[in-house]
């Protein structure tokens, strides 16, 4: 399923024995593989993501745990969860106010404990099955793996072209100011070692759109190895950014990074 894959950094092999033991939960406190869900008003969509996400974990040989993050929903989405979570063990709720996406992340990725953890977005525009790619990747040895709509290999779906030049021009100063070498920082799926995603989100400060921006840019700072990985990806029309308010949002935020990475806020 993986194609071309792009990397900034050289990588360590990890032992397959040790990733074996791992994953049947040989000395192994936690889950294998952690996934966070920031969810805000997301009724008509959880459900069928929490379906995907546990039929694709329940034919793999290894603990996992999802984190559901109901940051502020004033609709079901709690309840949904929770009819899940009474079911599903693996499946849990946490309910924080509404600090933003990156505010949900932080709390689920500080919150969870396992040797991958994975973000995920609410509408699961991704094939759960890339999750096979993911953590064959970590298992090489990195400490971030992005998903990618724009390396080679990549593919989207159903994306307006207003939509897309919002987010190639944003990449662009992302590029030249703050991450370089990264073609899609914004993407919603991302894949973290434990280690790193505890010494990451514990500096990680911007709560909006741009959390993805800082978070990179920690990983940068902090000497972490990245991989952006090709995808598929097809567009909600039920998106929740707002093309002119979000962008300036997310330029002011990026800006923020900018200043702090120079002064070495994040070293």
């Amino acid at each position: 399923m993986c194609a071309q894959l792009r990397s900034d950094d050289m990588f360590g092999i990890r032992d397959p024995r040790e990733t074996r033991r791992m994953m049947e939960g040989e000395s192994l406190k936690g889950p294998f593989v952690s996934v966070i869900v920031p969810a805000h008003n997301e009724e008509l969509r959880i459900g069928p993501t929490l379906e995907k996400l546990t039929s694709y974990f329940a034919s793999r040989p290894f603990r996992w745990e999802v984190i559901v993050i109901d940051n502020g929903s004033e609709d079901a989405t709690a309840q949904i969860v929770e009819r899940w979570a009474s079911t599903t063990p693996q499946v849990r709720l946490e309910s924080i106010p509404d600090p933003g996406k990156g505010g949900a992340v932080r709390h689920g990725m500080l919150r969870a404990t396992g040797v991958n953890r994975f973000m995920c977005d609410a509408d699961m525009s991704m094939p759960v099955e890339f999750l096979d790619d993911f953590l064959e990747q970590m298992e090489a040895g990195y400490d971030v793996v992005l998903g990618s709509r724009q390396v080679r290999g990549a593919r989207r779906f159903g994306e307006s072209a207003a939509r897309h030049m919002m987010g190639r021009g944003f990449n662009w100063v992302v590029r030249v100011a703050v991450v370089r070498g990264i073609l899609d920082t914004q993407c919603g799926f991302k894949m973290f070692r434990g280690e790193a995603a505890d010494d990451i989100f514990e500096r990680q400060r911007i709560t909006g759109w741009a959390f993805d921006v800082e978070v990179l840019s920690i990983a940068r700072q902090r000497g972490m190895s990245l991989l952006e990985m090709p995808i598929d990806w097809r567009n909600d029309p039920a998106s929740k950014i707002n093309p002119l308010a979000d962008s300036f949002r997310m330029l002011r935020d990026t800006c923020i990074v900018w200043w702090r990475a120079v002064t070495g806020a994040y070293r």
